[in-house]
């Protein structure tokens, strides 16, 4: 039976409405996924810190939250997606504030989606250079971060423009042949916040005492809540089914379901196997000879971290590979920080810097090019990692030159490091009200008993009483 001109044009107009709304209730559900992930990194590293530093850790991840949205809405948005008439391979130019929108209403969505990654990308840092920070100095950083460094990168992988991926015919390549392949970030994203993040501790140097004393002395230093440390990595590994799923960026057709089902069980068997690698091995055979739930969860992250980038192209048994060796990887890295005595209160960069790069890497040499999922490992005879090797080697010099251009003119300025005064009373005490992040009889005594400390204090020799207990 033929169906007349007009009622086959009110069917497609209701496919495409029909089409459009999933895909708008999809990207929005996801994104708020990968924003609740913004929880979880305020649990995991208030966990992590001394319970003097609770309240400004908080502060510190409110504050590159908002700074990092506004930054995109004004110009980060524009760097990584707005392309100009004549596009160029490495920044966009177009659509500041959101200009022409309204001419693409699909645009809010996929700004809102993007937006999301782009603040994790900050957040990451936070933790890293923990309690011996200024907020002002972290402040300009995160700007700098989400406007520009990150952004950047944003457009070189994942606009269509960038020298990384663009399209060539109906093919993508990039300048070193195959287009890099990063389906939800452990390069343009993870890397990108690793490696901030390393030059950031480094510039920023150890808190006081981290690395000198005693045993007992160095236990100080210890994550002050491990419950909170456990609750953050299940509310990160809860986001992530929206960090790696959604990058599907669709979900209208049956290949976009089976898409997003493979990375959905490939984003939970790497963190599996990582996770429990790194707990063996602490308990018996490196330090601490003890179970370590904190390494527990960093080893999970490592497994999502290291599975980011090849989610969605590689088999289940691949990732269960990628995960294991994403667990010896940061547990290795872990170690040579401690070694090189580079303070990194969460082990920013061991999770998203160094297994960063392998998930990146791991590319290069699993994914089969006859399965159809994309995959163009050498394992399989494909030639992937040249160009994963390059996205590595651009991605790290471009975020560390940049982070170092910033952070090494910050601590010239004394707005970067806070001084050992405030660092021994603790931020909250020091620089907050209430002085204290949740009440105990204990920190009452210690509250009233320390004065206001400026950032730039002559240190003295004075001893302030530290509760540890929430």
């Amino acid at each position: 039976m033929a169906v007349s001109p007009d009622l086959q044009t009110q069917i497609n107009e209701l496919k495409a409405n029909y089409d459009e709304s999933l895909d708008t209730i999809w990207m929005l559900l996801a994104g708020m996924l990968v924003f609740f992930m913004h929880a979880g990194f305020s649990l995991l590293e208030t966990g992590s810190v001394r319970f003097k530093n609770a309240q400004n850790i908080l502060a510190k991840n409110l504050m590159i939250v908002t700074v990092g949205f506004l930054c995109w809405y004004a110009v980060g948005w524009t760097a990584a997606y707005g392309a100009t008439k004549d596009p160029n391979k490495f920044i966009g130019g177009t659509e500041f504030f959101m200009d022409g929108f309204f001419d693409d209403k699909t645009k809010f969505r996929n700004w809102f989606f993007q937006a999301a990654f782009c603040a994790t990308a900050g957040t990451i840092v936070s933790g890293a250079v923990a309690e011996r920070t200024q907020l002002k100095g972290l402040g300009i950083f995160s700007i700098v971060l989400t406007s520009f460094i990150y952004p950047t990168v944003a457009y070189w992988g994942w606009s269509g423009l960038g020298f990384l991926a663009y399209a060539d015919g109906d093919k993508s390549v990039s300048s070193f042949r195959p287009a890099y392949m990063d389906f939800a970030g452990s390069g343009i994203v993870h890397l990108v916040g690793g490696v901030a993040a390393l030059v950031s501790s480094i510039c920023v140097g150890p808190r006081k005492g981290r690395f000198d004393g005693t045993a007992e002395e160095q236990a100080e230093f210890e994550a002050h809540n491990i419950p909170f440390c456990v609750l953050g990595t299940f509310c990160l590994w809860f986001g992530w089914y929206g960090f790696n799923p959604g990058s599907t960026l669709s979900m209208k057709t049956k290949d976009d379901a089976f898409k997003a089902g493979l990375v959905a069980v490939n984003t939970t068997i790497a963190p599996c196997i990582a996770g429990l690698l790194v707990f063996i091995l602490r308990a018996n055979a490196v330090a601490p000879k003890a179970l370590d739930v904190g390494g527990f969860c960093n080893g999970i992250l490592a497994g999502l971290v290291s599975i980011t980038a090849g989610c969605g192209f590689v088999k289940p048994w691949e990732a269960l590979i990628i995960g294991f060796v994403g667990g010896l990887i940061y547990q290795g890295c872990s170690m040579l920080l401690r070694k090189l005595k580079i303070d990194d209160v969460v082990d920013a960069f061991p999770v998203h810097g160094a297994c960063g790069i392998w998930g990146v890497l791991a590319l290069g040499f699993f994914g089969n090019p006859d399965e159809g999922m994309g995959g163009n490992g050498v394992f399989y005879g494909g030639d992937q990692l040249g160009t994963q090797v390059m996205g590595v080697l651009l991605i790290f010099a471009w975020t560390g030159i940049l982070s170092l251009a910033v952070m090494a003119p910050l601590k010239r300025l004394g707005m970067l490091r806070s001084s050992d005064d405030l660092q021994t009373a603790g931020a909250d005490v020091a620089k907050h009200l209430p002085k204290m992040a949740s009440w105990t009889p204990n920190t009452v005594a210690a509250a009233e008993h320390v004065k206001t400390t400026p950032e730039k204090a002559t240190p003295e020799k004075t001893e302030t009483e530290e509760n540890t207990v929430v």
